[in-house]
């Protein structure tokens, strides 16, 4: 029997551009796995200017996330640049309003993992990884990483960790995501749609 048609849902803050590049990448993973898609969705950017508004609809790249996003999605990518070693405000400012998810439970059970850049090598990868796995777990969520079956986590020389895909971006955003960080990206799309499938099906 064939397994059902799932959404994967893929939620990215992007500054300049190459955490949006990865979390296509994720997408792309997620889409070469049969019977599988990729929902791609962005927050908004948050101002100290209380007057400051965006929006409705970004004038390009992914709409903004809906909380129904997150209770119709089989699954999550979660992506962020970092922010002195943490996620950036803008998407903690978003999982902060989602306690009614918490307390109705709608994420309890799915698979989820996590993708960032950053501007310095060492300029807190892991952390951020990290960090944004805490919200993720309090709703229950189960964390996937990247196995050491992938080669290209022992080759990397920019990205790439077991906690999640990552990539150094440079300080402006410019250099281009190498091989073996897409290679990972990819990966990780892939094992998330895979682990979301089985998991559909063992609950249908």
């Amino acid at each position: 029997m064939p397994n059902r048609p799932i959404t994967l849902l893929v939620l990215y803050y992007s500054r300049h551009g190459s955490t949006k590049k990865m979390a296509e990448f994720i997408a792309q993973g997620i889409e070469s796995v049969p019977g599988c898609s990729a929902r791609l969705r962005t927050v908004p950017a948050i101002s100290t200017v209380c007057e400051a508004t965006q929006p409705d609809v970004p004038s390009e790249g992914a709409p903004y996330v809906e909380l129904s996003d997150l209770q119709e999605c089989a699954g999550l990518a979660l992506g962020s640049p970092t922010r002195f070693g943490n996620m950036a405000s803008a998407m903690k400012y978003f999982w902060d309003g989602t306690v009614a998810d918490w307390l109705s439970g709608s994420l309890i059970g799915k698979p989820a993992c996590v993708f960032t850049s950053t501007g310095s090598l060492h300029g807190g990868q892991e952390s951020t990884l990290l960090s944004m796995m805490l919200p993720l777990l309090h709703h229950g969520m189960m964390i996937l990483g990247i196995p050491y079956n992938q080669p290209a986590l022992m080759s990397t020389s920019s990205g790439g960790t077991p906690y999640g895909a990552s990539h150094w971006a440079g300080a402006d955003g410019s250099k281009t995501i190498t091989e073996d960080s897409k290679q990972l990206a990819i990966a990780l799309g892939v094992r998330l749609a895979k682990t979301a499938q089985q998991l559909d099906a063992a609950q249908h």
